[in-house]
């Protein structure tokens, strides 16, 4: 059985706002990582502490389209780009987490907004191009005062997938591609695309937007 397209969401104040994201990343990015310490014992060299798993981090990079293209586009109810950038701006300043959703996915997990890169490039006006850096929030659970055989506060986490990236050498122009999508698409992120351009400089030419179909890039 085929599997579904995903759809990408955002949910704040337990639902009471969402943002069904109107083009899908190129990719999934997931970070998941864990702690180590290294400490040096006297007369008996290096050892390793391993620590507890850390907070999962997601990297979102996509584009909030001015006009509705069912090409690339995951629904037709669109609002004006700079709507949806208040939005996720007035969300990163409350100080609370937000729910991150790919549905047909496990998923499911309240994160918070860490960073949020936005650009409006020249050629494609209207359009803003963005990355949601995310990390994986914990809920604390305290204990009532009233309770004193209480147990001590619990952290709960939501296991995800890690990330199984793996950034090509090269990467071969194709139609509709410009920098920024190939670096979402390699790396997870477009802002990112500077690397991409800085090492293909004297094959792109002077205008990192002349891009051509066919043209080999290096991937660094």
């Amino acid at each position: 059985m085929a599997r579904k397209k995903p759809q990408f969401w955002l949910k704040f104040n337990n639902g009471a706002e969402v943002m069904w994201l109107p083009v899908n990343p190129a990719t999934i990015s997931v970070t998941s990582t864990n702690g180590f310490e290294d400490i040096d014992v006297s007369n008996l060299g290096e050892y390793t502490i391993i620590g507890n798993g850390r907070q999962k981090e997601f990297s979102v990079s996509s584009l909030f389209p001015r006009e509705y293209n069912a090409s690339f586009c995951e629904h037709p109810r669109l609002k004006d780009p700079w709507e949806y950038v208040k939005t996720i701006e007035r969300w990163q300043r409350s100080g609370k987490p937000v729910r991150y959703i790919v549905t047909n996915t496990p998923i499911n997990i309240a994160v918070t907004i860490r960073n949020f890169e936005y650009e409006e490039r020249g050629g494609e006006p209207g359009d803003i191009y963005y990355t949601l850096d995310l990390k994986e929030y914990t809920f604390i659970k305290t204990a009532k005062k009233s309770d004193p055989n209480a147990a001590p506060p619990k952290a709960t986490t939501t296991a995800q997938r890690p990330s199984t990236r793996v950034v090509p050498s090269s990467y071969t122009v194709k139609s509709g591609d410009s920098l920024f999508k190939i670096s979402a698409s390699v790396y997870g992120k477009g802002n990112d695309w500077r690397k991409i351009y800085d090492a293909n400089k004297k094959t792109v030419g002077p205008n990192p937007n002349a891009i051509r179909v066919g043209l080999k890039l290096v991937i660094p």
